[in-house]
């Protein structure tokens, strides 16, 4: 099972206490998977467009105990009318908005609420990559209000989100790790908020070791090659112009790294007597490079 089909199990099982943040989960049910058949006596039907079995659950959940339906499958004329009545879809005269637009903002006025409607707009439209591998969180909508709407909702708890348009549907989009994982509490799906919490250390902890060895391997072929050069330098003095000539420290440093070819410059240092500093070795073993330059170009 992916991680985003885990969520919407959990998600499944979260409801909010209080019957105005079951109506706002029921909203966005309604918006995003269901539709309304009305026959010619003017009786409406609820419709529930999806395969998705925890969407099911929820429905059926949030209808049984809001409105305590024998079948929530088949709620009966009078309870569609005070559904559709609640979500602001028929009002008192009967009228009839338009069932593609936006869930009522008078639904989603309180914070608990707006959580609610995020929390059933995910389990409808959302879905998000495994965060082992990478950080993406969708809705696809279809209509750019929709999606207008879902990012709206999201700016109120700080969590940044953009729309593009991709074929025939508008989809709202999370890319932060952080900002999905804020999401997740918001939408009360805990124990997938530890999961990706913990994949996210994971992860950081494997970079950090990942950068450190690429560091260290930098570090050594940059020592291997300075060390090199070096004994490219000295052996060409000892050829082209004699160590004999050199004074006693330069002497004494060129014989010490010849002798020690793969030695750091600390542990070049221990092999004077008195021991000498990494910045002394390093000092000394650039004028000898400064000398075969010089010779070089004679």
């Amino acid at each position: 099972m992916s991680f985003s089909s885990t969520v919407k199990e959990e998600l499944e099982r979260a409801m909010g206490s209080a019957r105005h943040c079951r109506m706002a989960e029921l909203a966005a049910i309604m918006e995003f998977c269901g539709r309304i058949e009305k026959d010619k006596s003017g009786s409406c039907r609820l419709i529930l467009d999806t395969d998705n079995e925890s969407v099911k659950g929820k429905y059926r959940a949030l209808l049984k105990k809001m409105y305590n339906v024998a079948s929530p499958d088949e709620p009966d004329d009078d309870t569609c009318y005070l559904i559709l009545e609640g979500l602001g879809i028929i009002d008192r005269s009967g009228v009839m908005r338009d069932t593609n637009a936006p869930a009522s903002s008078l639904l989603l006025k309180q914070s608990c609420c707006k959580r609610a409607f995020l929390r059933g707009a995910y389990m409808c439209v959302g879905s998000m990559s495994d965060p082992k591998s990478s950080y993406h969180l969708e809705f696809v909508c279809d209509t750019r209000a929709q999606a207008q709407q879902i990012v709206t909702l999201l700016s109120d708890f700080e969590i940044d989100s953009r729309i593009i348009e991709r074929k025939k549907h508008y989809v709202a989009y999370i890319k932060e790790g952080e900002s999905i994982v804020d999401f997740l509490g918001i939408c009360e799906a805990h124990v997938a908020l530890m999961n990706m919490e913990n994949d996210r250390i994971l992860k950081e902890v494997s970079n950090s070791v990942n950068r450190r060895n690429n560091c260290d391997v930098a570090n050594i072929k940059k020592t291997v090659n300075a060390a090199a050069r070096q004994i490219e330098d000295i052996e060409f003095l000892r050829d082209n112009y004699g160590l004999d000539k050199l004074s006693d420290n330069l002497r004494e440093m060129a014989l010490i790294r010849l002798e020690y070819p793969d030695a750091t410059l600390p542990e070049l240092g221990k092999e004077f007597n008195p021991p000498l500093g990494k910045s002394g070795v390093n000092h000394r073993l650039r004028k000898l490079s400064e000398l075969a330059d010089k010779y070089r170009n004679i």
